[in-house]
């Protein structure tokens, strides 16, 4: 586990609320030198503590109105994931896990509909996966990518 200071941690926790947040406005409130927080948060990125920066979109915006997480089932000898990182590339895949469960992959995807899934569901079989079951997300209460260190 990489060590974080508590500053590492306010800068973390403002970025997790918003990404967009200016240098300048870290500083101003941690009361720490711009320079300072730009060198912490370059710092933060080399090490892979922060891996990213992306917009949250609704998928409903761009005709996806079909949120479904999928248990896929495959042949593949234990601990390879060879079909998952194929299953990964897909555009309309979200999350993949390799999971320790009586399934293999938890897959995540957005779809515009029932035939759009019916479709996307074939496509698992051309790429090896022997089973899968979908379940239907009705209603999102929370997602989010925030997160707070445990305390010590």
């Amino acid at each position: 586990m990489k060590t974080l200071d508590p500053t590492d941690l306010k800068i973390l926790k403002l970025l997790q609320k918003d990404a967009r947040i200016p240098n300048a406005e870290i500083a101003r409130k941690l009361k720490i030198a711009p320079s300072a927080i730009l060198k912490r948060i370059r710092r933060l990125e080399e090490e892979k503590v922060i891996l990213g920066y992306e917009t949250k979109v609704d998928p409903s915006s761009l005709g996806l109105g079909m949120e479904c997480y999928i248990k896929v089932h495959t042949d593949e000898k234990p601990g390879t994931v060879g079909i998952g990182k194929k299953i990964a590339a897909m555009p309309e895949v979200q999350e993949v896990h390799f999971m320790a469960a009586d399934f293999y992959y938890l897959v995540k995807v957005c779809e515009r509909d029932s035939k759009s899934h019916a479709k996307f569901i074939r496509k698992l079989g051309e790429l090896g996966v022997r089973d899968c079951y979908t379940l239907l997300i009705l209603e999102t209460l929370k997602n989010t990518f925030q997160m707070e260190a445990p305390a010590k």
